[in-house]
């Protein structure tokens, strides 16, 4: 679920994996979740990638009922995913994304061009799990990737 950039950028490398990816693409409005998420157990999609926008964000909890409601393992870039219910999470920090901000906005007040600011990309990211979804969907997450993970609700 997402954008048409990103869903672009996902073909390359899920061939490379041996994946086969379903779009969601027919979801744009908050009445086409259920139907999206029909469509995708009927494809026999194993999992969902959530990604961001507004649209995802307001529906957050649907989005993760009904990943549930189809046992769909789902994964989504932000933490607040996890918290609600959703099986994990992996994006960048948001804290690091907001110090990096105020580093930007602090060089703007003493008099930089926001031109001459360079453009930055996230350096730290951060997993979540949800280790109660995972167990309600008949998942087992290995030690190695718990052991990575910032934060395990149990």
């Amino acid at each position: 679920m997402g954008s048409k950039e990103v869903w672009e950028e996902s073909q390359p490398r899920a061939r490379e994996l041996g994946l086969q990816l379903h779009s969601m693409a027919m979801v744009n409005s908050a009445d086409s979740f259920e139907s999206g998420f029909k469509e995708a157990a009927k494809a026999r999609s194993g999992a969902v990638a959530v990604t961001t926008g507004a649209l995802i964000a307001a529906n957050q909890k649907q989005i993760i009922t009904l990943a549930a409601k189809n046992r769909l393992p789902a994964i989504a870039p932000g933490g607040s995913f996890v918290e609600n219910g959703g099986l994990m999470s992996y994006g960048p920090d948001l804290i690091e994304r907001y110090n990096r901000a105020a580093v930007m906005v602090d060089r703007i007040l003493k008099g930089a061009k926001p031109a001459d600011i360079p453009v930055e990309q996230p350096t730290k990211f951060a997993l979540m799990i949800n280790l109660k979804t995972a167990k309600a969907l008949g998942l087992t997450i290995p030690p190695v990737v718990l052991m990575r993970a910032e934060k395990v609700i149990k």
